[in-house]
């Protein structure tokens, strides 16, 4: 199955969605909304470069996840890169134990945090820091179980190609 162009989205939103309104709230013309909606020019349309477009570009080009993360918590979610390859079942217990690492580097940051009965913005920052990283293993780690593929689990991730 193959990945929902930016337009198509697009196109699909505004049926939901009053595209006159968002013109309005973002101050842009009507055309250029529905501009959006239709296939580039690349591929014989007459669209225009969208946002979603445009934050894939940046995510190409930087490769920097934080991007994706930033636009997921905005929309009250949480970016998890998808694991690539097919593993070998050996790499189980490797995963298993970074979930308990993770967990157990979390709680060492809220024990030091709460020792003096207050926490910092400083220290409520490190505390989320800890839990997006559970949360990341976590989830990796949910996602390999479904898919039985463990040894993406414990190669770095890859910068961004195309979609994230």
């Amino acid at each position: 199955m193959s990945a929902m162009q930016s337009h198509e989205l697009l196109k699909e939103v505004l049926k939901k969605t009053s595209a006159k309104q968002i013109a309005a709230d973002l101050g842009l013309s009507l055309s250029l909304i529905y501009k959006w909606a239709e296939p580039p020019v690349d591929e014989t349309g007459s669209g225009a470069n969208n946002p979603l477009d445009r934050i894939e570009q940046l995510l190409r080009i930087t490769g920097d996840e934080r991007i994706a993360q930033w636009v997921c918590e905005r929309a009250g979610g949480f970016f998890i890169r998808n694991p690539r390859s097919k593993p070998h079942p050996y790499h189980l217990i490797p995963s298993t134990n970074s979930i308990v690492q993770e967990f157990a580097d979390m709680l060492g940051v809220i024990a030091v945090a709460a020792a003096d009965n207050t926490i910092s913005k400083e220290e409520a920052k490190a505390i989320r820091r800890r839990w997006e990283d559970l949360k990341s293993v976590t989830e990796g780690f949910v996602h390999a179980s479904e898919e039985g593929n463990f040894a993406a689990l414990k190669q770095p991730p890859a910068p961004p190609e195309g979609r994230a």
